[in-house]
């Protein structure tokens, strides 16, 4: 079906493809470490990870036996930390139920942790050259406009209907080069806005930009809600220079992360008032000074704008229960959300204390 789309798609890669350490990569273990990492994740900011990862793992056998807390410092700063936990759990089954070898299935490959459909086409596709057909972002953006699909893509039957349609149209002699061609075309070229429709190479063939409809397209059933969360942080710290840290656990954001002792409120709180609050004099105890209010930080994630401040709190011993007790030099080591680190950038805690 529709062999001029295929192979203008090819044409215009090997013209157009950027040269990338993972392209004309046959390593299936070096293939899934990018995308994992390329996961809502830009080129240009995944690419120093990447090559982090091959030098720091060479093997997934490396990666296995890391330890998570090595995994996420060197993930750190990167986000949907959830990414890296699954990468490394997978590693370790790969290990344990593979021998080390990567599996060579799409089936196989989509079973392990944090791989989808996607995800393991793409491995499937560009290690073995294996006839599965990759649905992302871009490739949803591509299809809709120039075949005018006006289905949801965020709706179980519409994303049935763009994966059929990407199935029918790949070229399944060459289903490496098809993927990459349409993924690369959608990200650099059919862009989702101003791209240069005039120049296209199908701009005879597609629907959205006859009919005037490309800014419009692909379609989306409904908004993310974006809440507002509150986080105020206590830096605990003693006469020893050592300070208060937590690991994350549960199902909340930076789950495996480390930060410092936290107060979430429901709206702005001004700190007079936060230290008064019960769950404020359970870190700080009855008395402490106060050294240093940061300014206020707008942290922005996918579903969530986090608002955060840090107070500098000195005390003249801290006995922690659960949390880890740190000294001030040694915080480089533990792996921070993004939003700590700026903190950090910006106070220098070792000189502070």
């Amino acid at each position: 079906m529709e062999q001029w789309f295929s192979e203008g798609l090819i044409k215009w890669y090997k013209a157009n493809k950027r040269d990338l350490p993972w392209r004309n990569e046959s390593d299936p273990y070096k293939i899934w470490l990018s995308e994992i990492i390329l996961q809502q994740t830009q080129v240009k900011q995944g690419l120093s990870y990447y090559l982090k990862f091959v030098k720091n793992y060479p093997t997934v056998k490396h990666l296995a036996k890391a330890s998570e807390d090595s995994v996420m410092k060197d993930w750190q700063g990167l986000g949907y930390y959830s990414r890296a936990r699954n990468m490394h759990a997978a590693a370790q089954s790969i290990v344990e139920n593979y021998g080390g070898k990567f599996p060579q299935s799409f089936d196989e490959i989509k079973k392990l942790k944090g791989v989808g459909h996607y995800t393991a086409a793409a491995i499937a596709s560009f290690a073995f050259n294996l006839p599965q057909a990759v649905v992302d972002g871009n490739v949803y953006r591509v299809l809709s406009r120039i075949f005018g699909i006006k289905e949801f893509i965020d709706t179980t039957q519409g994303k049935k209907t763009f994966q059929n349609l990407a199935d029918e149209l790949l070229n399944r002699k060459n289903p490496a080069a098809h993927n990459q061609a349409i993924m690369e075309f959608g990200s650099q070229y059919c862009k989702p806005v101003n791209p240069d429709c005039t120049s296209c190479i199908f701009k005879a063939n597609c629907i959205a930009f006859s009919k005037k409809q490309v800014a419009g397209l692909p379609l989306k059933s409904k908004k993310t809600k974006v809440s507002e969360r509150y986080f105020n942080y206590l830096v605990v710290a003693d006469k020893n220079r050592s300070i208060l840290l937590n690991k994350r656990s549960g199902s909340d954001i930076w789950k495996g992360l480390y930060d410092f002792s936290l107060v979430e409120t429901d709206k702005l709180t001004e700190p007079e008032k936060l230290l008064k609050l019960n769950d404020s004099r359970e870190i700080t105890g009855k008395k402490f000074a106060v050294i240093h209010v940061s300014k206020m930080y707008r942290h922005v994630l996918t579903h969530r704008i986090l608002h955060a401040r840090f107070l500098v709190i000195k005390k003249d011993a801290i006995h922690p229960k659960n949390d880890l007790n740190v000294k001030a030099d040694s915080l480089t080591k533990f792996a921070f959300p993004r939003l700590i680190e700026k903190f950090m950038e910006d106070c220098n805690l070792n000189e502070l204390l």
